[in-house]
C-alpha cells in the first residue's frame, strides 16, 4: 500500500517544477488557504454570467429583427474564446518566463498549469487564476461583439473576435497584468482590466463601426437626423442584463485581488459606491437635458459607473467611488450626447461607455490612489498610490498606459477588419435586403412566423410564400 502524500513545505524552483511538485508524493495544498479558494471559485462562477448578461443588455438595445444574433454572439464568446484561451490564450498572457512584449506558449493547452503560485498572487495556484482568467476574455469580446449592429455579417464578425483577442487583448493583458510586462514593470495601475477590457474593445468597436458604415433606414424610422438611431426593443431585458452584469461585476473586480482579504471587501464597496454614482449622475444629467427619465439611462450611467471603477477598485478610498463612478458617467453621457460629431454609427455606445468611460477611470485612478489600499490584501505594501498621496509621477504612467491601450486597440483592429474583409466570402457587411429584413431571419431557425410578422412589418394577412418562409410541419402529440 502506498504511503500517503507527505505535505509540502516550499515551492520549488519553477524552471524545475513548474507544476509544483508531484501529486502522488506531496500534499499540494497545504499551502494556499481554503478559503481563498473558495472565495476565488465562486467568484469565478459569478463572474461566467457577465457573457451572457451582456448578450441580454445588447439583445435589448437591438430592434427585435436582430435581437438574436446578439445572443447567439455571448454563447460563442463563451465557448469559441474559452476553447481558445485554453489552446494558447492563457499561455500568451500569464507564461512564467517571457520578455517584455509578448508571453510564449510554455503553457499551451494548459500544460503544466497546477499547483504553481501564479503571478497574479502567490496566494492562489496557477490553475485557479486560469479558471478565473477564462471569464475575462469571454465578457471582453462579448462587450466588443455589439459594434457588428445589425449590419454585420456573422462569420466574418467571428473570425474577426478570435483574431482580436489573440492580437490586441492577450497583448495588452501581457504588458498590463504580467510581471515581466512593459506597463507593468512602468508602474502603471490597472487593478482590473480597464486597458485590456474596457478601452481596448471600446475604441475597437469604433474602429469596428468606421468600417462597416452606417447602417441602412429605407423607411426613415430614425429618431436622429444625422446618424441612425433607433428606438431599442426591449427597456426589461436590458434592466435584465444591468441587473446581472453589477451582480456579476462585484466578482469581476472582487476577486482581482486573487485572494480573500480587507482588499477584496474594500474593492466590492468600491464597486457598488461606483454603480450608484454613476447611475444617480446619468439619471440627473439626462432630466436636465430631456425633463424625462429613462431605463436605459440608469443602465447606461450604472454600467458607466462600473467601467470607471474597473482599474481604480484596489487602489482608491471608499469615499471616492461615488465621485469617480459619477465623473465617468458625466464624460460618458457627453460622449453619447454628442457622438453624431463624428458621424460614426456605433449605436450600441461601447465606444462611449467602455473607450472613453475605460479612459477617464485610468486618469481617475492616477488622481485618486492610495498606498493603503492595496496594502489592505496582505500582501502589497510596496505602492506609493497617485496625487491622493502626492505621488505626481502616477499620472504620467496613467495616461501612457490608456493612450497606448487606445492607440494598440484601434490600429491593430483597423487592420485586422481589413485584411478579413478581403478574405473571398468574409466581407465584413451583410447584404442590404438581409440587413433591412432582420439578421435574425439570415440566420437563425428560431424565428418563426409569428415573430417574422413582427420583424417585417406585415399583416396577418401576408402569406407565408410571400414573406419567404417555408410552412414547418405541425409536431405530432
Amino acid at each position: 500500500m502506498a504511503d500517503a502524500p507527505v505535505p509540502i513545505t516550499e515551492w520549488p524552483d519553477y524552471t524545475t517544477t513548474p507544476t509544483g511538485g508531484d501529486v502522488f508524493t506531496q500534499d499540494l495544498n497545504v499551502l494556499y488557504n481554503k478559503g481563498d479558494l473558495c472565495w476565488m471559485l465562486v467568484c469565478t462562477c459569478l463572474c461566467w454570467q457577465i457573457t451572457p448578461a451582456i448578450g441580454f443588455l445588447y439583445a435589448g438595445m437591438h430592434r427585435r429583427k436582430a435581437a438574436l444574433t446578439m445572443i447567439f454572439q455571448s454563447l460563442f464568446c463563451a465557448c469559441a474564446c474559452g476553447i481558445q484561451f485554453w489552446v494558447y490564450g492563457y499561455s500568451l498572457y500569464q507564461s512564467h518566463t517571457t520578455g517584455p512584449f509578448i508571453g510564449d506558449l510554455s503553457l499551451a493547452g494548459l500544460h503544466n498549469v497546477l499547483a504553481y503560485p501564479s503571478l497574479a498572487n502567490t496566494d492562489i495556484p496557477d490553475i485557479m487564476y486560469a479558471c478565473f482568467g477564462f471569464t475575462f476574455v469571454t465578457c471582453t469580446a462579448m462587450i466588443l461583439a455589439g459594434a457588428m449592429l445589425e449590419r454585420g455579417r456573422l462569420w466574418p464578425s467571428m473570425l474577426f473576435l478570435l483574431c482580436w483577442t489573440t492580437f490586441v487583448y492577450y497583448v495588452l493583458a501581457y504588458w498590463e497584468w504580467n510581471p515581466s510586462g512593459w506597463l507593468y514593470k512602468l508602474g502603471a495601475y490597472d487593478f482590473a482590466g480597464s486597458g485590456p477590457v474596457h478601452i481596448a474593445s471600446g475604441f475597437s468597436a469604433l474602429a469596428w463601426a468606421i468600417m462597416l458604415g452606417k447602417r441602412k433606414d429605407p423607411h426613415n424610422e430614425s429618431l436622429h437626423h444625422k446618424l441612425p438611431h433607433f428606438r431599442p426593443h426591449d427597456p426589461f431585458l436590458i434592466g435584465l442584463g444591468t441587473i446581472m452584469i453589477w451582480f456579476g461585476w462585484f466578482a469581476f473586480n472582487g476577486a482581482s485581488t486573487a485572494n480573500l482579504s480587507l482588499r477584496s471587501i474594500y474593492v466590492v464597496v468600491n464597486t457598488n459606491l461606483a454603480a450608484c454614482g454613476g447611475g444617480v449622475a446619468w439619471v440627473l444629467l439626462e432630466y436636465a437635458y430631456s425633463r424625462k427619465f429613462s431605463i436605459i439611462g440608469f443602465c447606461s450611467g450604472i454600467i458607466s459607473g462600473l467601467v470607471g471603477i474597473t482599474p481604480a477598485a484596489g487602489f482608491v478610498p471608499v469615499y471616492v467611488a461615488s465621485l469617480i463612478g459619477a465623473l465617468t458617467a458625466c464624460a460618458t453621457f457627453m460622449a453619447v450626447r454628442y457622438k453624431h460629431i463624428i458621424g460614426v454609427d456605433e449605436g450600441l455606445d461601447i465606444f462611449a461607455i467602455h473607450g472613453v468611460g475605460g479612459y477617464v477611470g485610468d486618469v481617475m485612478t492616477g488622481f485618486f490612489a492610495s498606498g493603503f489600499v492595496p496594502a489592505l490584501d496582505g500582501r502589497s505594501n510596496t505602492y506609493t498610490g497617485g496625487w491622493w498621496d502626492h505621488n505626481w509621477k502616477q499620472m504620467g504612467y496613467q495616461l501612457t498606459a490608456a493612450t497606448v491601450c487606445a492607440a494598440w486597440s484601434f490600429v491593430i483592429s483597423m487592420i485586422l477588419l481589413f485584411i478579413i474583409d478581403r478574405i473571398p466570402g468574409c466581407h465584413l457587411r451583410a447584404s442590404e435586403e438581409d440587413e433591412v429584413r432582420g439578421l435574425d431571419y439570415k440566420y437563425f431557425s428560431d424565428v418563426d412566423f409569428s415573430t417574422a410578422e413582427v420583424l417585417f412589418g406585415r399583416s396577418n394577412s401576408t402569406s407565408r410564400e410571400e414573406m419567404g418562409i417555408q410552412a414547418v410541419p405541425a409536431k405530432m402529440d
